[in-house]
């Protein structure tokens, strides 16, 4: 740029159009899992399981120790993969199918997290939007699968999400 002007580029997510059907995004870095994080979650979300308090009663439990609320281990996988796809490009979740924990998460894990577009069409009834359906699975540090979660959601279409952003005042590059 020689005549010194600056281009500005806005983070975001993929248009409609970006998303690749059998592509698998990876959500880096990793998250670990602390002490305070599973407390606090718990406790936000009223639930007063012992599992996810209680770490004398834990310990008598089958796993020995407290577990991480598995809410909290989908919530981190989703989180994870927003920056990636999609942040500002999102218009609605429309639902999640097939939640699994297969493998539990203790204080200390740290949570990897990736994405597969399983499918996706143009919406019938909203134009200018188009539904996606991801699968996210989360891994630990050792490579086991703790979390695996579908997910439909609803996603602009690049000419409309542009022509919203210009209207927004915004600049993306």
């Amino acid at each position: 740029m020689t005549d010194g002007a600056m281009r500005d580029v806005v983070q975001r997510g993929l248009w409609f159009e970006e998303f690749e059907e059998g592509v698998r995004y990876l959500h880096r870095p990793g998250r670990t899992v602390t002490e305070a994080d599973n407390v606090l979650f718990t406790t936000l979300t009223m639930n007063p399981q012992p599992l996810h308090l209680d770490a004398a009663w834990s310990a008598r439990q089958p796993f020995g120790r407290v577990l991480v609320n598995s809410l909290f281990t989908l919530s981190t996988l989703v989180g994870q993969s927003v920056g990636q796809l999609t942040q500002g490009t999102l218009v609605a979740n429309l639902g999640f199918g097939a939640v699994a924990f297969p493998n539990p998460v203790f204080v200390g894990d740290t949570l990897y997290g990736e994405s597969v577009v399983e499918s996706k069409r143009l919406s019938s009834s909203r134009p200018g939007e188009g539904i996606v359906v991801l699968g996210h699975t989360a891994r630990n540090q050792d490579d086991e699968v703790v979390a695996t979660a579908s997910r439909t959601m609803l996603v602009w279409t690049r000419e409309a999400g542009e022509r919203r952003s210009r209207a927004d005042g915004e600049v993306s590059g």
